[in-house]
């Protein structure tokens, strides 16, 4: 079950040839995605030679092969990681009993409301960033762009199996909507509104897949609990791809912030004005665009108190980050979770069932890690002899969900009035100027080995290539 089928028109571990009728359904679905692709997938590549992995198996070890496809071509399938034999609920009121292969029909119409949410994200990423190849720093950059956007795509077929196998026409017509939404429409927008923000300069693309990407690991994370066997499976292969998008944020940023302090050592200043004559990125620039993006992420989490989490963990759709290393009971009816409150002005840490706070639990969760790679993009600048720190803000800060949405919060965690807010937000938040500066640096970089001046290159290549490997091959 573990190998890959690349015979078939949709290439597979399923045993697809044998649900004649599911078969069917997503070829008839297999032009319409295509059609997306073509329309909304990454614009003037379809020509290009690209340098990607594709999956052969869903094996731990080994599972990729490398060479170059053109996009299109790119054979997009159903991969599910093999099934755990005798594998038992164990979380929530079913903890216990055998994980479903079916799904029943009491949880049929969240479940497919959580499966919707989360294909729904895929395809909106690659139309968030379907104009950055224009404006590509380097060959090597330009490749990771690619690999990234076609394993979305493939993300998007994960979901779509799911609601074709299990949901019958009610799933059928999920699936054709999930092509018609288009990020940043007015009239037919994606279902989230992180998805619906421009991904503008490639800045901005290093902070989504650090931090939004991120997002995506932990709601992954959560569903590949899940008592739906299926639905588990499916996404424990999907964090398999989605650690190279993430991987491909946290490098990006890391290699911004190493050639920015390679001038501000060698011109002997940290002026942001002086920085931006030299053409980098300035380190308080730097730091606008981690807060935006931070703060824009943990909303994707949802409020902070929220009977749909409740209900989700109750019944067994969707766990905890790591729910198997956990120690309380699993079913978490007596404990409770600290969640802020404005009291008095002041935010204020209130106990409340936890069951009702599993949102919260998964942002917090979600912080811990990002805290990690900022604190590896600080060993860069101490590296470099520089006294400066990049924070993330305080999870209060510039959010627009739950309790805290209308709560003026600093980047420290002060409660600030209006007026107090207005003063300072150009200083926490990217501004107009900041990211008309950015644009003015993206031009393309198409030599093969060269890299704009604004990023360094990379310590070693993909797949143990040379980093002046030809990446891309332009035709």
């Amino acid at each position: 079950m573990s190998s890959i089928d690349y015979n078939e028109r949709i290439p597979n571990n399923v045993n697809l040839g044998e649900d004649r009728s599911l078969k069917r359904a997503l070829e008839h679905w297999q032009p319409g995605y295509l059609n997306w692709w073509q329309d909304m997938g990454p614009e003037g590549s379809h020509d290009f030679d690209v340098y990607l992995r594709t999956a052969t198996s869903v094996d731990q070890q080994g599972w990729a092969q490398f060479g170059y496809v053109k996009m299109p071509d790119y054979r997009w399938g159903i991969f599910l990681n093999p099934a755990e034999q005798d594998r038992k609920i164990h979380f929530g009121d079913h903890k216990g009993e055998d994980v479903w292969q079916s799904i029943p029909g009491e949880y049929r119409a969240n479940l497919r409301r959580i499966i919707v949410t989360q294909g729904d994200t895929e395809p909106a990423s690659v139309e968030q960033q379907r104009h950055l190849g224009l404006t590509a720093p380097s060959r090597y950059d330009l490749r990771n762009l690619f690999q990234v956007n076609v394993e979305e795509g493939r993300h998007l077929w994960a979901m779509v199996y799911l609601l074709h196998k299990y949901f019958g026409r009610d799933g059928r017509e999920e699936g054709e909507a999930l092509l018609e939404r288009r990020s940043g429409e007015e009239d037919n927008p994606r279902i989230l509104q992180a998805f619906n923000e421009k991904t503008p300069d490639w800045l901005s693309f290093f902070m989504f897949t650090y931090f939004t990407d991120r997002d995506g690991k932990f709601q992954l994370c959560a569903l590949a609990e899940s008592s739906f066997d299926p639905l588990a499976r499916t996404t424990r292969f999907m964090l398999t791809e989605e650690a190279h998008h993430m991987f491909v944020g946290e490098s990006g940023i890391s290699r911004i912030i190493q050639r920015t302090c390679e001038i501000m050592n060698e011109l002997k200043t940290d002026d942001p004005a002086e920085l931006r004559a030299a053409g980098v990125i300035d380190l308080p620039t730097l730091q606008r665009y981690i807060n935006f993006h931070f703060s824009v992420t943990v909303d994707l989490f949802g409020a902070d108190e929220s009977s749909n989490a409740a209900t989700f963990y109750s019944t067994g759709l969707k766990g905890r980050y790591r729910e198997g290393k956990r120690t309380d009971d699993h079913v978490l009816k007596n404990d409770t979770y600290p969640v802020l409150h404005l009291i008095n002005n002041k935010l204020i840490e209130t106990q409340v069932p936890m069951l009702n706070a599993l949102n919260e639990v998964l942002r917090d969760d979600y912080i811990k890690d990002t805290v990690l790679g900022v604190k590896r993009w600080n060993r860069i600048i101490e590296k470099a002899g520089i006294s400066h720190q990049l924070k993330v803000p305080h999870k209060a800060f510039h959010r627009n969900i739950g309790a805290l949405r209308d709560v003026n919060v600093s980047p420290d965690g002060d409660v600030l009035t209006d007026q107090q807010w207005g003063n300072h937000v150009s200083q926490w938040l990217p501004t107009d100027s900041d990211r008309e500066y950015i644009a003015s640096l993206m031009g393309r970089v198409v030599e093969v080995g060269k890299f704009a001046n604004w990023i360094a290159p990379p310590a070693i290549g993909i797949n143990r290539q040379p980093v002046n490997f030809e990446y891309v091959r332009f035709n």
